[in-house]
């Protein structure tokens, strides 16, 4: 008779079991599909930028280009990202404001049930930050049904072109003895021949400028020796980046000694400063539209 009984409980605890853990099982796959659930009409377009700590040209900057996009993509929730975690942890510490990473951006998409999203990268080049951008973005091409990423201001031989025609629209009028210096970032990465491609370009267009770079080649001094060249005696510098932050308001236009201001002056130069970033000029934010127009019109995402 006690074996009976304990046969008979041993029975109830192993039925008990079995359906406790098909409880779980049943659990489990629930919350793994509300993770993988994804909604065919979310879609988004994320808008990557290096980022500024200037909240005065970030606004007609970043801001001007992310509304750009915003408004010609009216099926796209538009997102933010920046690359600098710099800039992002000052903006927290300082000013309270918080900004994504390109993979926590694309993290909160995911598990948002975001089912197509676009990177629309507002870097000037394809360069190191780019492919780090890329190489973040390719981590996730399983995570989405698709996912593409728009390409950079200055990637095809027409983007130099547009961007030229871009930059009339900003230079001033100029007389035989004057041009325009543009200033870029530079970089360690090959891509930094991107811009001695802009200088042919500018020169081949007939447009009296010439682009140096902060951090690359070609610097300051190679472009002064042009402008003696060609007998130049006034100089407008503006900056070759899309805000208008340090490197712009300082090492360009600053008052020190070794900006370049400060080096053109002392070569003789009158000298005068543009201090607006790429960002603002309506023609430069419809080429990053176009861009993420042409990454939207690509096929799915390759798995």
């Amino acid at each position: 008779m006690k074996i009976k009984k304990c046969l008979a409980l041993l029975l109830s605890l192993m039925l008990l079991g079995g359906a406790l853990v098909g409880c779980t099982s049943a659990g489990a796959a629930e919350n793994d599909e509300k993770e993988v659930k994804k909604d065919s009409n979310k879609k988004a377009v994320l808008v990557v930028s290096f980022g500024t700590s200037y909240a005065d040209t970030r606004k007609v900057t970043i801001e001007a280009c992310e509304n750009k996009i915003d408004k010609a993509f009216p099926d796209y929730e538009m997102r933010r990202a920046f690359t600098s975690n710099i800039i992002i942890k000052k903006l927290k510490e300082r000013d309270n404001i918080e900004v994504d990473t390109p993979k926590e951006a694309l993290t909160k998409l995911k598990e948002e049930g975001f089912s197509e999203v676009v990177v629309q990268p507002l870097h000037i080049m394809n360069g190191a930050e780019y492919d780090d951008l890329a190489a973040d973005v390719n981590n996730f091409k399983n995570d989405f049904d698709k996912l593409v990423m728009g390409n950079p201001l200055l990637t095809s031989v027409e983007d130099y072109k547009n961007l030229v025609e871009a930059l009339k629209d900003q230079m001033p009028e100029l007389k035989d003895n004057e041009a325009v210096v543009f200033m870029g970032h530079g970089t360690h990465h090959y891509a930094n021949a991107t811009y001695a491609c802009l200088d042919y370009v500018l020169e081949d267009m007939g447009i009296r400028a010439y682009v140096g770079t902060v951090e690359g080649y070609p610097e300051i001094d190679n472009v002064i020796k042009k402008l003696k060249r060609n007998n130049i005696e006034k100089v407008t510098l503006m900056p070759l980046m899309l805000v208008a932050g340090d490197h712009a308001n300082n090492d360009m236009a600053g008052d020190e000694e070794d900006s370049w201001k400060s080096i053109l002056k002392k070569e003789g130069f009158v000298v005068e400063t543009y201090l607006h970033g790429l960002g603002e000029n309506e023609k430069v934010q419809d080429m990053y539209v176009e861009h993420a127009k042409e990454a939207m019109n690509t096929e799915k995402t390759e798995k």
